[in-house]
């Protein structure tokens, strides 16, 4: 199933780029027949012409969604789960110590005061710890996605340990060098994450943890919540107290003036699906028909509509979300259906819960902000979700 809906996504897109002539055009899409028109420089008529209003554009995205759903599939069918999750484990690893490398480097550059991304002096720009990201939120974006699946693999090292210990004491004073760096590692991603200053990633971060708390309980139930989740998001915030989140707070306190800014968005990006209501503007045509529609002042460029969501249902219609909406539904059952397969005493089970809070995270962190148009963050999503299907080989062959 998904191999069909991802197809006829991707022949939708097919579509928009597809020359077609005018009066079928005036049927399927008024409003781009209308828009062609006008920017006629003659009064002949239009011949043939692409729903989509900026065909280069849409024939781009088309490229990037093509490498991302082959991507998905090449993972999914590859063997990530053969030798006990061990090609597993390494990849989780390496995605670790990108994220630990990008918090690292990120909070150096900032505090420092040197403030370059990679060779570029960003001295004017940079307000906040970003990593190698030019945006606060992108860098936010990244590590929402990391940090609960690096807590599940951490998880996962002692799923087989469950009631061995009589007490925390106990299970404190059993706890490897590599579970400790593996811990410590987590809490520096989390003061990335707080320094970036990113409201909604630092709101994402507390539900993801709210979620990680419940779901990671002691199957025994004598907890309501994991204290271990809890203890290490506590240690991060105390170690942020101390350095100083003076900023960081003060970034809260203009929320309400920068939530007008994105309903102002919002609603013109609503009048744009309005007039392109069944196959849209085109996909990554944003940029190009926004002006239109835009009823406010603003210097440059408004290159998307800090909202995924809304973007996308400009661009793609309801046609377009409506296949991806039904794919991400059928995903998530199929996620859910083979984590609960799986036993308390399986480390699968905590990787796939990780990886599952890490997919919620970023897509709640998407309803105001820009997420999954970009490249790393889009990477390491499709990423997220072979590796959440293949944590039950019984549920990945009903998957494909």
């Amino acid at each position: 199933m998904p191999f069909l809906l991802l197809s006829l996504f991707l022949l939708l897109i097919l579509f928009q780029l597809l020359p077609l002539p005018s009066g079928l055009l005036k049927i399927l899409s008024p409003k781009t027949y209308a828009l062609r028109h006008q920017l006629l420089m003659t009064n002949d008529q239009l011949q043939m012409t692409t729903l989509s209003f900026f065909p280069l554009a849409t024939q781009v995205e088309f490229f990037k969604w093509l490498t991302l759903i082959g991507l998905f599939f090449l993972l999914l069918r590859s063997r990530l789960l053969d030798d006990k999750y061990r090609v597993t484990h390494q990849l989780i690893i390496a995605i670790m110590l990108v994220g630990v490398a990008e918090s690292l480097y990120g909070m150096f550059e900032f505090f420092s005061g040197h403030k370059y991304i990679l060779n570029l002096d960003m001295e004017t720009k940079i307000a906040s710890v970003t990593g190698t990201f030019i945006n606060r939120n992108y860098f936010a974006g990244y590590l929402l996605m990391v940090i609960p699946l690096i807590i599940g693999f951490l998880f996962s090292r002692e799923a087989t340990q469950i009631n061995r210990f009589r007490g925390w004491r106990e299970r404190l004073v059993s706890l490897d060098g590599k579970t400790l760096l593996i811990g410590f590692c987590v809490i520096v991603m989390i003061l990335g994450l707080l320094f970036s200053a990113s409201r909604m990633g630092i709101a994402s971060l507390l539900l993801s943890f709210t979620l990680l708390s419940l779901f990671f309980r002691s199957p025994s139930k004598e907890h309501r919540f994991s204290r271990t989740s809890i203890l290490i998001l506590g240690l991060a915030l105390l170690w942020a107290a101390w350095i100083g989140l003076d900023f960081v707070i003060s970034r809260f306190l203009t929320s309400s003036e920068d939530f007008k800014g994105r309903w102002v968005f919002w609603v013109n990006t609503f009048q744009i699906f309005k007039d392109f209501p069944i196959f849209g503007s085109g996909l990554g045509t944003f940029a190009w028909v926004f002006p239109m529609y835009r009823s406010f002042h603003l210097i440059g460029v408004a290159t998307h509509a800090e909202n995924d969501y809304l973007q996308l249902a400009s661009e793609v219609g309801m046609v377009g979300i409506g296949l991806l909406l039904i794919l991400f539904l059928f995903l998530l059952y199929k996620a859910i259906s083979g984590i609960r397969s799986l036993s308390h005493r399986e480390s699968g089970r905590y990787i796939g819960i990780g990886g599952l809070v890490s997919i919620l995270a970023l897509m709640f962190h998407s309803i105001v902000e820009r997420n999954i148009q970009v490249p790393s963050n889009a990477f390491l999503y499709t990423i997220l979700w072979a590796i959440v299907l293949r944590i039950n080989t019984n549920v990945l062959n009903k998957v494909t």
